[in-house]
């Protein structure tokens, strides 16, 4: 559904979420209605998601190289060291070292808000190294994230069986976004006649 959309795309960031989203799920309801108080609410609402914070502060937004595709950094990452980029992805793994938190990452195409999109489609994996501690616990396995930071180098390391060259992002800025919620289904336990029995579907 259009609202559904909307609300998705402008959910905010996990340390700075959009304050007009508990608003525009009360907007939701005037989907059904008509007239004025549907304009009224579908004006009000465009308002509130225009003030959304994004997952990168405009600084660094300013500074990151988007014109340049991951896939050929991937290729070739001594080419960029020095260069800023935003990247986003699905955390493989995390660990503390010395150096500090190493996020392995699965890249991700990212939306116009840089979330990394729910797809199976990737160009590759990277590395961002965050000096601070970040507990494994909360950046877990599965977790989406988008990382701006400068472009260090690069790490070799073990895949299976081949040794993989890793793009390593040494992180400026890191955002966690929150967890998606799952799609609710619903029991419906009658078929339409003649047809008789159970099945789920979808309630928007």
């Amino acid at each position: 559904m259009f609202w559904d959309n909307i609300t998705f795309a402008f959910e905010g960031t996990a340390d700075r979420p959009c304050k007009g989203l508990d608003l525009i799920r009360e907007f939701n309801a005037l989907h059904r209605l008509g007239g004025y108080r549907r304009s009224a609410g579908v004006f009000l609402a465009l308002v509130i998601l225009l003030g959304c914070a994004p997952a990168i502060s405009p600084q660094l937004r300013k500074e990151a190289a988007v014109d340049i595709p991951f896939g050929e950094v991937l290729r070739d990452p001594e080419r960029y060291v020095g260069k800023t980029f935003i990247w986003g992805g699905t955390i493989l793994d995390a660990r503390n070292t010395p150096e500090g938190t190493m996020l392995k990452v699965l890249q991700k195409p990212m939306d116009f808000q840089s979330r990394p999109r729910d797809v199976d489609r990737s160009e590759g994996r990277f590395l961002a190294l965050d000096k601070r501690y970040l507990d494994p616990a909360i950046y877990a396995e599965g977790r989406t994230v988008t990382v701006a930071g400068e472009l260090v180098g690069k790490r070799v390391l073990p895949l299976g069986d081949i040794d993989y060259a890793y793009p390593l992002l040494a992180v400026k800025e890191i955002n966690l976004w929150p967890k998606e919620p799952p799609t609710p289904y619903y029991y419906y336990p009658y078929y339409p006649y003649p047809y008789w029995g159970w099945r789920y579907y979808w309630w928007p």
